[in-house]
């Protein structure tokens, strides 16, 4: 079950769905910001940045700014926002000992009948320029179908799971594009093309583990998606008021904490995208967790 949260934030409803915490289990709001400072987020927040009073949180407006505060004191340097045209990814880099080649999951979001659908796609490739750096590159899939260039539209985001990519995304574009959506994707850091080879993401997670320089896991995604909002909000095709984000596992964290931290996205519906690492350990549940990142506790 779902609990709907609406905050009215200035003149925007922003919606999100929060799962249901069972009154046995510790909510997670007790341990929201431990959680960030977790050894997996690389981020080295201390309370003091958060200014997290015993880890309650009483003033989404106050806790968000300092949020937005302590990601821009990540970037090395904060640059305009610039679109650079691409091409379409022929090999995706998926970062799996074996690359997956079907999901029935993701084949299995039901697309709107219409008989010429792959000729009434369109499909754009581009990437954002977010920040200076390599990864400040962030990768862009959006698929809509052709049509009346005057009318805006909808927007849904969609974001992709540890060692996937945008492409893997595809078949949920073209089910929520048929549907009269603009359908986007993402490579979030160090994956897709924003990857070289099958430990780039790992490698990323043990550097910042050991240096405290970037925020692989979480943080310098969520700052690509705020960068994403800007894009999205100024295009013709797109109604600004109504962007929402979803995400699969590691997507999912992500569209919780980019919903959060700009309002812009007024729904948030994330797939798998809660994770309670505080109950895992109180409760001895944390193994399989370490062991998908082992390199990281090595």
């Amino acid at each position: 079950p779902t609990t709907i949260t609406r905050h009215l934030l200035s003149s925007t409803r922003h919606v999100c769905c929060i799962p249901h915490v069972p009154p046995h289990l510790p909510t997670p709001y007790k341990y929201q910001f431990q959680i960030v400072n977790s050894s997996i987020a690389g981020s080295r927040v201390t309370e003091t940045e958060m200014e997290v009073n015993g880890g309650a949180v009483s003033d989404p407006e106050t806790i968000r700014s300092q949020f937005l505060q302590l990601l821009r004191t990540r970037r090395d340097a904060q640059l305009p926002l610039t679109v650079e045209p691409a091409k379409p990814v022929v090999k995706p880099l998926f970062q799996d000992v074996t690359p997956p080649t079907f999901s029935e999951a993701m084949e299995s979001c039901p697309k709107a009948n219409i008989g010429n659908l792959k000729e009434l796609l369109k499909e754009e490739n581009l990437y954002l320029h977010t920040e200076a750096g390599d990864q400040g590159k962030l990768p862009v899939l959006i698929l809509s179908t052709k049509g009346n260039n005057q009318e805006k539209r909808p927007a849904v985001v969609f974001l992709h799971s540890t060692h996937k990519c945008k492409e893997w995304l595809r078949p949920l574009l073209e089910a929520y594009a048929s549907r009269g959506y603009v359908a986007i994707g993402v490579d979030s850091r160090y994956h897709g093309e924003r990857a070289s080879s099958l430990t780039t993401y790992r490698d990323a997670l043990v550097s910042s583990w050991k240096n405290g320089d970037t925020m692989p896991f979480i943080f310098d995604t969520v700052w690509d998606l705020i960068k994403l909002a800007d894009y999205l909000t100024g295009r013709d095709d797109i109604d600004p008021t109504k962007i929402g984000i979803t995400g699969e596992s590691l997507g999912g964290m992500h569209a919780w904490f980019a919903a959060f931290a700009d309002t812009r996205y007024a729904v948030a519906a994330p797939i798998i995208g809660v994770q309670g690492f505080r109950w895992a350990i109180d409760n001895d549940k944390w193994q399989a967790r370490v062991d998908s990142i082992k390199a990281v506790f090595e």
